[in-house]
């Protein structure tokens, strides 16, 4: 075809888009599929499987209505009485603006708009975790039953925290893979709200079992849907802009970019980080939580473009048993040809990515070069009709083409569900349980409200509506911190201190020094905002920006008590200054709290509420800043003065540790029970067995799937809490193992269960934690191989030690 032509054909598309953009937005439901005089098509069948129904559709679909659903945005099909849908809609700690989706302009206004991931994260609690995803999912359906957003939800981000300048790790769990793995599960399934539970009662909530399910021609694709959950960004995915490595085009190949001038290292990312590193989070969300969505990333790995490498999207589906459909990040299939230059023609860049097994594309570009590469002969029929099936797949199991949703399962759902009395108090908990005290000298917190006439609040976050960081909706209640704090003191004074969050002038003092002499107590909010990292941008420096340390030290040195530093952020902050000076008294994270933020902070200053929060991440010192963020290594290097990344690799002295949190009472925990030795029992004959035996007492460790009965040994930690102070609170235990001699590449120690238990003041609680020694006390070799070492385990809780020697 002529230039012109596709110029022609690409005007319309764009068109056609627009206009089933803004009738979706003025009708809410324009058309149901399976409606008169359509409803007798096979596809509209509901006692056949979804796998016939499925078929039956693509059948009747002709090669250029099968290419417009390769976008997000999908064209109406009116022949077949097929409505357009709008894949894209976000979730990730509440209904998000982002995606198009959405729209808050019917009579739906808000949403619930909960705290950022990492801070929820912070609270260590699965059941908030899963409490809190139902009730996104809850509002996402009222909205859908409104005509306000779709059913497809691109949430939630399980990406590794793995450095501390990453822009975008705010909107993830943290560092830890298990923590990480664990969110995955109550999301995805507190969200999609699954009928069946048997898969998750089957599960180990870990990522590492090898559980595999193959699609059948008779299997409908699992069980119905509320709504679908999407495990992104897939995968090693952590970088936004730093020096020239973009997102768009940095090569995960440790630690360079495709930009940059030296030939590509020999080493890529290493088998053994994929495997108990990037990997593991994806691999629970979809195993276990039966995710329906996962979508590929920007970045490549090891060289190939995550969207367009059909070896690591083939091991999704065949190794771990994915059944929905893979979409792109959005315009990702464009940057495999426009920024990684990993193809000639923007044909074959469309050809690869679905033939790797990328099923839809967030963006245009598909739809502008998929009909081309199909004339050339690089994309054939079965590749449509293979991203079709998965795409139709999710879209019948969520009752698309089952009549009109006002007669549904889930049509009770409406206006009077969103923004509730209880799902701000949800809101309000989740704040109040990750908020993190980092400080607290002499015990100076909590304050006694009833000592205090006047409160100075200062710094330009203080007085922000609503602070949620990314993917942030419409607040149900725009508060601040600084209204947080109106019902609690008669007379707060606020002062921005700096213009904002930058801080490049210091023409603010003035009025903020003034404040601070007047009050009885000062408290200064500083920390980061969406300038200082967000999506598509990172930091260099891990301080305060511009003159925030200038501004609270000059505060600390005219307040007439020493003063309360709260920092607000998703990313770890160097504030060692602050930690070192006797004049700052208390420190308390509060990172993006969402909009009940300032309530839940004010709680717990004036000690309404016992912070219980602990860093889901190691806060380092700047002085890490000279670690390339490019460097995709997670194991030290001392050679080459590399210190690791993470608490389980990191060599140096952090400034805050991964758990690190104060609470205003002290707990202390006792060990009841816990084995003192287990015994496995490899899977060979008795005389291979007896020379494997051997052969692994010489090694010091055994391949965790030479063992198949090692669920069988599953053992149990039994613990009792107690609060030892006059305050209730609650308390977070994290378990720790430490394995029993130096493999190369073993981690430091590593977290092997967590809990959360409510202690009342003088008062004693029991919980246990469950371990499979094969899964949690194993890590990966060099080979990408889970191992278990044999000999002395070390369980670490608090300060308390046990040894499990486990031997064959």
């Amino acid at each position: 075809m002529t230039k012109n032509i596709h110029f022609l054909i690409l005007f319309i598309l764009l068109n056609i888009l627009e206009f089933n953009v803004n009738l979706t937005k003025s009708n809410p439901h324009p058309q149901f599929p399976c409606q008169p005089p359509h409803h007798k098509y096979t596809f509209c069948n509901k006692k056949l499987s979804i796998s016939t129904r499925v078929h039956s559709l693509i059948s009747l679909l002709t090669i250029d209505e099968k290419i417009l659903h390769l976008s997000d945005n999908t064209t109406s099909i009116p022949r077949l009485g097929l409505p357009a849908y709008e894949w894209w809609s976000e979730s990730l700690h509440g209904i998000g603006t982002n995606g198009p989706g959405i729209n808050f302009n019917g009579p739906i206004k808000s949403a619930t708009s909960f705290p950022q991931v990492i801070l929820t994260a912070a609270a260590f609690n699965r059941t908030l975790w899963h409490s809190i995803a139902s009730t996104i999912a809850v509002e996402a359906r009222a909205m859908y039953n409104t005509g306000q957003s779709g059913l497809t939800f691109w949430a939630p981000n399980i990406n590794v925290f793995r450095d501390p300048r990453w822009g975008r790790g705010q909107e993830t769990p943290g560092e830890d893979p298990m923590v990480v793995s664990a969110y995955a599960i109550e999301y995805v399934t507190g969200f999609q709200e699954l009928n069946s539970k048997a898969d998750k009662e089957s599960s180990n909530g870990h990522g590492f079992g090898n559980t595999r399910r193959v699609l059948k021609e008779d299997d409908d694709a699992g069980d119905k849907l509320m709504l679908s959950a999407c495990c992104k960004h897939f995968t090693a995915y952590d970088l936004e802009k730093w020096g020239d490595a973009t997102r768009y085009n940095f090569n995960a190949v440790e630690g360079l970019s495709k930009t940059t001038s030296l030939p590509p290292p020999e080493v890529v990312v290493t088998k053994q980080d994929m495997e108990d590193t990037f990997q593991a989070p994806f691999r629970s969300c979809i195993q276990q939580a039966k995710a329906s969505c996962l979508m590929c990333s920007y970045n490549s790995v090891n060289g190939v473009p995550a969207c367009a490498d059909k070896v690591l999207l083939d091991k999704v589906r065949t190794d771990w048993g994915f059944d929905g459909y893979i979409t792109s990040d959005c315009d990702a299939v464009a940057t495999i040809y426009e920024n990684q230059n990993y193809t000639k023609t923007p044909e074959d860049a469309v050809a690869l990515a679905l033939k790797a097994g990328t099923n839809i594309n967030c963006g245009t570009y598909m739809l502008r070069h998929v009909k081309s590469a199909f004339q050339q002969g690089s994309v054939l029929e079965e590749d449509l009709d293979r991203a079709l099936q998965y795409l139709f797949s999710v879209q019948f199991r969520l009752g698309l083409f089952d009549g009109n949703p006002a007669k549904g399962q889930f049509a009770k759902f409406g206006p009077q569900d969103v923004c509730t009395s209880n799902n701000l108090e949800l809101a309000l908990d989740a704040a109040r349980q990750g908020i993190v005290l980092l400080k607290n000298d002499q015990k100076f917190l909590p304050l006694d409200k009833r000592s205090i006439s006047t409160l100075a609040i200062v710094g330009p976050m203080a007085n922000v509506s609503s602070p949620g960081g990314t993917y942030t909706g419409v607040p149900c209640k725009l508060k601040s911190i600084h209204e947080g704090f109106h019902r609690h003191i008669n007379r707060t004074l606020y002062a921005a201190g700096c213009l904002d969050i930058g801080c490049n002038s210091t023409a603010g003092f003035p009025d903020a020094i003034s404040i601070a002499k007047e009050a009885d107590y000062v408290i200064v909010v500083a920390g980061l905002d969406l300038s200082q990292e967000t999506e598509d941008l990172d930091r260099y420096s891990l301080l305060l920006p511009g003159n925030q340390t200038n501004l609270v030290t000059a505060l600390a040195a005219v307040s007439k008590k020493p003063i309360i530093l709260v920092l607000t952020g998703g990313g770890p902050i160097d504030v060692s200054f602050a930690e070192k000076d006797p004049r700052i008294a208390s420190i308390l994270w509060v990172a993006y709290p969402g909009e009940t933020g300032g309530k839940a902070l004010s709680e717990i200053i004036f000690g309404y509420q016992n912070p219980g929060g602990k860093l889901p991440m190691t806060w380092y010192l700047e002085s890490y800043t000279k670690v390339p963020m490019t460097n995709m290594n997670m194991r030290a290097d001392p050679a080459n003065d590399y210190p690791g990344r993470t608490y389980r690799f990191y060599t140096g002295d952090p400034l805050y540790g991964f758990g690190h949190g104060l609470s205003y009472t002290s707990f202390s925990s006792q060990l009841l029970s816990a084995p003192n030795r287990l015994s496995l029992s490899l899977g060979k004959s008795n005389w291979k067995r007896n020379i494997l035996a051997q052969e692994h007492s010489r090694l010091g460790y055994i391949h965790v799937d030479e063992v198949p009965s090692c669920s069988l040994s599953k053992f149990f930690i039994h613990i009792s809490v107690t609060n030892d102070g006059d305050m209730d609170g609650n308390h977070v235990l994290l378990l720790f193992s430490r394995v029993p001699q130096n493999i190369q590449g073993a981690p430091l120690k590593q977290l092997v269960g967590f809990d959360r238990v409510h202690v009342p003041a003088r008062k004693s609680v029991e919980t246990s934690l469950s371990i499979n020694p094969c899964e949690f006390l194993s890590f990966s070799n060099d080979q990408g191989n889970r191992i278990l070492a044999l000999g002395e385990h070390t369980l670490i809780l608090d300060d308390i030690e046990h040894i499990v020697s486990i031997e064959l």
